[in-house]
């Protein structure tokens, strides 16, 4: 089954808890700190497998998350980094953070990698809190967690050609015909569902990918007859081959349907009517006026575009085209796909989380919450008096204690912070 859309959720590990801990042994009465640091927890990082051609995968398994980092040791003991977890991705898969809409990632090249959630680092253990006014620190410094998030997946095939027009006109056997490529090919419409890929190789190391974008209809840039799914597949192609029916056996008019398609191009993103158009009038074989086919040539030629007159059935004309289509392609350079605008920048677009918020509730307690609260409280042994100290600066070197008096508070008022409570002391 071919899917090339999904939405997962990626975690990283946690760092690990720093040890609080005291060298012991044998005639040593008294051994000063020895707790080490936590390990670092694993991230999440996306690798792009050129073995993989869909995003089946993720339609069955949509969390993946890293192991935590080891907690540190006795003994100055660092506790193990946790080992990354490596997510294999087709190649050509474009990783959006759901949150703001931006790029994470385009792995468009086999074997890229690209780090979507960071492991947290360890915490520091009690060693590193020894001065030589705290000689026996009791507490310890808790790992910071992993990043976590969700991210949008979309594959966009990587081809350097890719075969436009309207369903039943032919390009299906034209791919087949000029690469080894074996799509379902039958005289109905819609017979391709989903993109084929074929590689044509013209020999002398000369070759090039050909993608066949199933049939676009009038409405497709709106999504009428999965008109998103389809387009998206042309954005990284170089050059268009654009193949229209001049049999006109089903009652079509090629000059409308030219018109039709090209209009849902520049509708669905404008910068693909830009891209170069390659001509074919295939099915010449069921035509047997002559001067209608050169009237046809003629007109696109006068409105800028190399015409070619195609029988895929027949093989006419292909290996022209071919050959054309190669030499236009050494001079073609590769489409920029996103501005600088769109791309996930983690220093400007990092969601900034405040590391505390002090206000009053209903009941006249002053609450402090925030990330860096709950961190102070987690290293914090309330039992040792150089722990309460390092907890008391904290709280005055952060601000909190600015924060407070600018409030309002006075001595004797309760203070909250979580689950622990104590009354304010000038």
């Amino acid at each position: 089954m071919f899917i090339d859309k999904a939405k997962i959720f990626v975690k990283a590990g946690n760092g690990g808890n720093g040890s609080m801990s005291f060298h012991r042994e044998k005639y040593v009465a008294a051994g000063g700190p020895d707790g080490g640091d936590g390990g670092r927890g694993g991230s999440v990082i996306f690798v792009a497998d050129p073995n993989l051609s869909t995003l089946l995968d993720f339609k069955y398994k949509r969390k993946y998350a890293a192991r935590n980092g080891g907690d540190g040791m006795s003994d100055n003991r660092v506790g193990k980094n946790a080992e990354n977890l490596y997510v294999k991705v087709p190649v050509g898969t474009v990783v959006y953070d759901c949150l703001t809409g931006l790029i994470l990632c385009d792995l468009n090249e086999p074997g890229m990698e690209a780090v979507i959630a960071k492991g947290g680092n360890g915490g520091y253990g009690n060693k590193r809190f020894a001065t030589p006014t705290r000689q026996i620190p009791k507490f310890a410094k808790p790992g910071y967690p992993g990043e976590e998030r969700e991210v949008s997946l979309e594959l966009k095939l990587l081809a350097d050609v890719g075969l436009v027009g309207f369903p039943n006109v032919g390009k299906s056997t034209f791919l087949s015909v000029s690469t080894k490529a074996n799509p379902k090919i039958a005289n109905y419409h819609f017979t391709t569902l989903i993109p084929n890929l074929g590689v044509a190789d013209l020999g002398a190391g000369r070759s090039f990918i050909i993608a066949d974008i199933p049939g676009v209809i009038e409405g497709a840039s709106e999504g009428v007859g999965l008109g998103h799914d389809f387009l998206r597949h042309i954005e990284r192609t170089r050059l268009l081959v654009h193949v229209l029916d001049a049999s006109e056996t089903e009652g079509r008019n090629v000059f409308e349907d030219f018109e039709i398609i090209n209009n849902e191009l520049v509708k669905f993103n404008e910068e693909l009517s830009e891209r170069e158009q390659i001509i074919v009038l295939n099915k010449s074989d069921l035509i047997y006026d002559e001067e209608k086919l050169t009237g046809y040539k003629q007109k696109f030629e006068e409105m800028g575009y190399k015409v070619f007159v195609c029988s895929g059935a027949t093989k006419k004309g292909v290996k022209e085209i071919l050959d054309y289509a190669y030499e236009r392609l050494q001079k073609i350079p590769m489409p920029i796909l996103y501005d600088e605008d769109k791309i996930y920048n983690e220093a400007i677009h990092k969601v900034v989380e405040k590391p505390y918020e002090v206000f009053i509730d209903d009941e006249g307690v002053f609450n402090v919450t925030g990330p860096f609260v709950e961190r102070l409280l987690k290293s914090t042994n309330p039992n040792d008096y150089e722990s309460m100290q390092y907890f008391q600066r904290a709280l005055k070197s952060s601000g909190i204690i600015a924060e407070l008096e600018n409030q309002g508070i006075k001595e004797g008022d309760l203070v909250r912070l979580f689950e622990v409570e104590f009354e304010f002391v000038l």
